[in-house]
């Protein structure tokens, strides 16, 4: 039977386009907040990267508070349309705050600024407008098809407008004179476009009522009636409890703080830009050689999981091409070969591409194995908590280079660096990117939740096996 449509194509695309706002922020903060802070403002790279590691926590832990607020919310836009909607003008405000501390203040003062500041843009105002925008897939349609039409399309936006950002703002800011005033006249035109395409986004789409949201599917996966589903109503130790119990979920917990270490130590990929290759003005280059391949891959991933019935094989072959991408950057970093460098930056964010479109899947994949090891359904906690554990690895992620920047003697601004500094910086952007994959190849051999579900399922009594009504 065909599923209803619920959309039109401008629907998919209007909603896509809110990944343009969110990316101006998250791009622009993830890339340049490090080095405005350290080379213009004056701040140790040490102390910022703790900051950002304590705000993290507290922006993990909101996650599970902003998704009981949308819950609870009735209004004529909706539950999450609101949130989503004013959310962004806070996080307007705070981008725009980030990137215009004071020169003049005492360093004591610029700090509590920028940690007062990144934390009420990240544990509030991000989190409520990115929790909503995520809830909106389930709100505005009820069809399988559309939703992975709304993901792709919020993954082209994201990827797109992260590839812009990294090429445009430096040449922004010295178009600019920059300086202080430059990063802060950047900042307030990456606010406004991100409030416009936001709004765009918001309205481009209508939630559906609450009557017909609750009617039923046809492919809600029950248990035959005469085994009722449990009672999903659990503490949060009985929560906690179960997840620790799944070594897949903690295999996946892992791949995704590492992951979010390499993102962070390719995000001060500015730093080896303008002090080793001698041009900050490359980081455009090289995030075209990261985003494209990976746009790529992840149109193709669906395809390609199908021809090779499952995930596993798709994700670990692909992040050992990954890693072969990697070494090769190593290489070519030492040889001072930029071209070499970006073509096999590109095969590793190739390689590594399929993870990204098959990570929610796999924890889909790791909730499954609970409910069918221990009859209990998770999936709200389990999400939560991965959720919780990205931030937290960003958090770490960002500390540790921060720490290694100020351990290795950096000196903002200098014409040259010491050996210690330079040497450091090819530790960060070039060896542990290639550590980290090396490290998730060896967890991805042990991630066998779609062979062990199959057996279990097949293993099974009849009375326990789920079907489609």
């Amino acid at each position: 039977m065909t599923e209803k449509k619920y959309l039109r194509w401008y629907n998919v695309v209007g909603y896509g386009s809110g990944d343009v706002a969110g990316n101006v922020v998250y791009a622009f903060i993830a890339s340049f907040v490090m080095i405005y802070l350290s080379d213009t403002i004056g701040l140790n790279p040490g102390i910022v990267g703790t900051l950002i590691m304590v705000s993290k926590f507290f922006d993990g832990f909101t996650d599970l508070i902003f998704g009981g607020f949308i819950d609870r919310t009735n209004t004529k836009m909706g539950k999450a349309r609101p949130w989503m909607f004013w959310g962004f003008f806070g996080c307007a405000a705070m981008i725009i705050a980030i990137f215009a501390i004071p020169t003049n203040m005492g360093q004591f003062a610029q700090y509590a600024w920028f940690f007062i500041a990144y934390t009420l843009l990240n544990s509030v105002f991000y989190t409520a407008n990115n929790i909503a925008y995520g809830a909106l897939t389930a709100l505005i349609t009820k069809n399988g098809n559309e939703r992975v039409q709304m993901g792709s399309a919020r993954f082209m936006f994201a990827f797109g407008t992260s590839m812009l950002i990294q090429t445009i703002t430096v040449g922004a800011v010295q178009y600019f004179g920059g300086g202080a005033e430059a990063w802060r006249t950047v900042a307030i035109i990456y606010a406004v476009i991100g409030l416009i395409v936001n709004s765009i986004s918001v309205f481009s789409v209508k939630e559906l009522p609450k009557e017909v949201l609750e009617e039923e599917t046809q492919s809600i996966p029950v248990i035959r009636e005469n085994h009722p589903l449990p009672n999903e109503n659990y503490s949060f130790r009985e929560s906690l409890s179960l997840i620790l119990k799944n070594k897949y979920y903690l295999i996946l917990l892992s791949v995704f703080l590492l992951n979010q270490i390499y993102n962070a130590t390719l995000g001060i990929g500015i730093y080896f830009m303008i002090y080793i290759l001698g041009d900050g003005n490359l980081l455009g280059p090289f995030a075209w050689a990261i985003n494209i391949p990976m746009i790529v891959g992840l149109l193709f991933t669906p395809m390609i999981v199908q021809k090779m019935r499952g995930m596993y094989h798709v994700n670990l072959y692909g992040y050992m091409l990954g890693f072969i991408g990697r070494v090769l950057v190593i290489v070519a970093a030492y040889m001072g070969n930029v071209p070499l460098m970006l073509v096999f930056s590109a095969i590793a964010s190739l390689g590594i591409s399929p993870l990204q479109g098959t990570i929610n899947a796999l924890i889909a994949e790791a909730s499954e194995h609970t409910f069918l090891t221990q009859k209990k359904r998770i999936d709200g906690t389990m999400f939560s908590a991965t959720s919780l554990g990205v931030k937290i690895g960003g958090g770490i992620g960002t500390a540790v280079t921060g720490w290694l920047l100020a351990a290795s003697g950096y000196v903002a601004n200098a014409e040259t660096q010491s050996e210690s500094a330079t040497n450091m910086l090819y530790v960060m952007y070039v060896w542990i990117p290639a550590i980290i994959n090396l490290l998730v190849i060896f967890l991805l051999s042990k991630l066998k939740v779609e062979k062990a579900n199959r057996e279990l399922r097949e293993n099974a009594p009849l009375n326990y096996q789920i079907i489609d009504r």
